[in-house]
């Protein structure tokens, strides 16, 4: 495999947008948290599907591995380029293309930020619900990762809101699939199993999505409870009552405390051992009816208040804290970030066992996330932690809790993807058979196995890159 810098500069015409070896900025070798590394030959910052085409249909002729890169907000090694080559960015294709009133659509370059596009429909009077914490995250990572958020328990996930994508495939072919109609039963669903895949199967170079109508109004609220676990089974309740909340979020005590260090605001209620913190969105009757009718059954359930955030000062301050956990635990040490799913119904139970397995470990350990979906972020901190001790406890820990979250009916993530971080986990708790269909399709879409090898599912096999 040699890679051809000329052959290169002719698809890359404008040097500023291809830089090989050491003129690389460092952080391209990583993810997010720039722990995992990986050194490639060349960076390219690709303006168009055609650009795209010609890099993969380049790559492939020469079997050189490639990396598809957005913002760089990815938590679990899914941007790492740890087989060298190629790494394709896709962050400067980050047009908004149209708006389609009358279908109640969006067209989109997947570099731009999910930021932007929610400013920029709700400018409009529509509303784009997924809500995942980072928004300066790209909606073309949003949807390699099938992003969940905050507003799942509601409005869905990524997928939900994904009509249509245009992709290239490892030997340089444009596809399209879906589009503005609403139903299709035409053979396969290729778009549902090109979303989710982390860049395995094929590069994403335009989306069209779903958008909804703008809710008129929103409403926060912060319950205080004693314990997590009289939270998580008040929050049961609340589900079953079809009060339609948009979000329901937990925070133990312990990494709240964090956030009010992290950002300067204090929650109300200190005492309190865990908080839900949930918001209801629509019309205003509908929303008052609602928030008045959880009142009772969170009171009921236990909860020690119910405090209605209806200065908007502070429910921005509040949802900041939230917002802020990760980074706030970053702040006192370096930590793992897991981002397991259970039933709804083992939640409180998880969270238990995890607490105990930290009492037995000596490894602390916060939990928050979706209680309105099971979706537990867990971070288990290194402390003062040698690397070699760190890494071997982190490993068994990690072990433990996967293990248990699948006895549970789990799975091993929600909305940060598998890439290299998380990869042992599912390959372990997976069953042979589906991780065998799973390398089928990868091995029918990208027979070189030039696209993301060997991360997530993808095993390896004869002929591809080592």
């Amino acid at each position: 495999m040699g890679m051809d810098r000329q052959a290169l500069r002719r698809i890359i015409t404008d040097e500023s947008r291809l830089l090989f070896d050491s003129a690389i900025p460092v952080e391209y070798g990583s993810d997010a948290l720039g722990r995992l590394r990986g050194d490639a030959e060349a960076l390219v910052f690709a303006l168009s599907t055609e650009e795209v085409s010609a890099v993969l249909r380049y790559a492939s002729i020469n079997r050189i591995p490639v990396t598809p890169r957005g913002a760089g907000t990815n938590l679990v090694g899914s941007t790492v380029p740890v087989h060298g080559g190629i790494i394709l960015d896709l962050s400067r294709m980050n047009r908004i293309l149209a708006l389609d009133r009358n279908t109640m659509t969006i067209t989109v370059e997947p570099g731009v930020l999910l930021q932007d596009v929610q400013a920029y429909v709700e400018g409009e009077g529509f509303f784009y619900p997924p809500d995942p914490g980072e928004k300066a995250s790209t909606i073309g990572g949003n949807i390699s990762t099938n992003a969940g958020g905050m507003r799942a328990v509601k409005y869905g996930v990524t997928r939900d809101y994904v009509r249509g994508l245009e992709v290239v495939l490892a030997d340089g072919t444009v596809l399209r699939v879906g589009g503005k109609q609403v139903k299709d039963a035409s053979g396969l669903p290729l778009k549902q199993l090109l979303i989710g895949s982390e860049g395995t199967l094929a590069v994403i170079t335009q989306c069209l999505l779903r958008l909804l109508p703008k809710p008129e109004t929103s409403v926060s609220v912060l319950v205080p409870y004693p314990d997590l676990d009289t939270g998580i089974r008040s929050v049961l309740t609340i589900l079953r009552a079809d009060a339609n909340p948009t979000a329901v979020e937990f925070m133990e005590r312990k990494i709240v405390a964090l956030g009010e260090e992290f950002s300067g605001v204090r929650y109300p209620c200190p005492a309190a051992g865990s908080y839900i913190l949930l918001t209801f969105d629509g019309h205003r009757g509908e929303v008052d009816d609602n928030v008045e009718r959880v009142r009772k059954l969170a009171l009921a359930g236990g909860a020690a208040d119910y405090i209605v955030l209806s200065d908007p000062g502070q429910a921005a301050d509040i949802w900041r804290v939230r917002g802020a956990l990760v980074k706030a635990v970053e702040a006192v040490s370096e930590q793992e970030p897991v981002d397991i799913v259970v039933p709804i119904s083992q939640t409180a139970a998880f969270i238990g066992f995890i607490n105990a397995l930290e009492q037995s470990s000596g490894m602390r350990m916060l939990s928050f996330g979706h209680a309105g979906d099971g979706n537990v972020h867990l971070c288990m901190l290194r402390g003062d932690r040698d690397e070699q001790t760190w890494e071997r406890e982190l490993r068994k820990n990690m072990e433990i809790a996967y293990a248990k979250a699948y006895q549970m009916g789990g799975v091993a993530s929600g909305e940060h993807g598998i890439g290299l971080a998380k990869r042992p986990y599912l390959l372990r708790e997976t069953p042979a058979e589906n991780i065998m269909v799973m390398n089928r399709i990868k091995d029918a879409l990208d027979p070189l196995h030039i696209l993301n090898d060997q991360k997530s599912y993808i095993t390896a096999r004869d002929g591809a890159l080592d």
